[in-house]
């Protein structure tokens, strides 16, 4: 998710086409052409530049519908409903050949990941590692960080450490070894010493695994 500011330029985007199964984005007030990925402008006059991003979080509904109540749904546009995609969406495209495909082993090029980026270093984590282990600690770019699953075992967050080290609890809490701190799914402190305090989160992104490594060369793999 990008802001659509550059240069006090409020943009306004249209979907272009698609580049390895990627959009490109044509904003109508200069005709610069953005990367969907990236969030880069790849050509026009403001080529070369960035986007910024927004954090966001890979959650269900149900998780986000407890977490904020008053929250508001994007609603559909019933003149374009039938183009919708479909709830076999993700399914179906298991089966879909890729245009690019890259050898790592464990993996297929629709392998889902999710990918973090940090201090220039990017690093690709398997979904199912992740359901499998529940709690990650790991260091990226000299950055140590932890992703967790969230308590409905799908949603997925992924925070700054500040140096703790975490366990996981039966209830799918999170406890630091320094204070004995008990820390909820939101990466806050519910109680103990550290009560009240809160990790920094990290952005994460879910993708395929052909889609990230294009865009992330030289991304490594998290390997247990």
């Amino acid at each position: 998710m990008w802001t659509r500011q550059v240069d006090g330029i409020t943009l306004t985007f249209r979907l272009a086409g698609i580049n390895n199964q990627n959009f490109l984005m044509r904003d109508e007030e200069t005709g610069s052409y953005w990367q969907q990925i990236s969030g880069l402008a790849i050509a026009g006059p403001l080529k070369g530049r960035a986007l910024q991003l927004i954090h966001s979080d890979e959650l269900t509904f149900a998780l986000w519908r407890a977490e904020q109540p008053a929250g508001t749904v994007l609603a559909e546009v019933g003149a374009f409903a039938p183009k919708y995609a479909k709830k076999d969406w993700e399914e179906k495209m298991q089966s879909t050949p890729t245009v690019l495909s890259y050898a790592q082993p464990g993996l297929t090029p629709r392998t889902l990941i999710v990918g973090l980026r940090a201090n220039g270093a990017s690093r690709a984590y398997p979904h199912q590692a992740i359901v499998k282990e529940q709690l990650i600690l790991d260091t990226l770019g000299g950055l140590p960080l932890l992703i967790t699953l969230g308590p409905d075992g799908q949603s997925l967050r992924a925070f700054k450490t500040q140096d703790r080290t975490f366990y996981r609890t039966p209830e799918a809490s999170l406890i630091d070894d320094a204070t004995g701190s008990h820390w909820n799914f939101q990466g806050c402190a519910t109680s103990g010493p550290a009560k009240g305090a809160c990790l920094e989160p990290l952005t994460i992104t879910q993708d395929y695994w052909f889609d990230w490594r294009h865009y992330n060369p030289a991304t490594t793999v998290f390997n247990r």
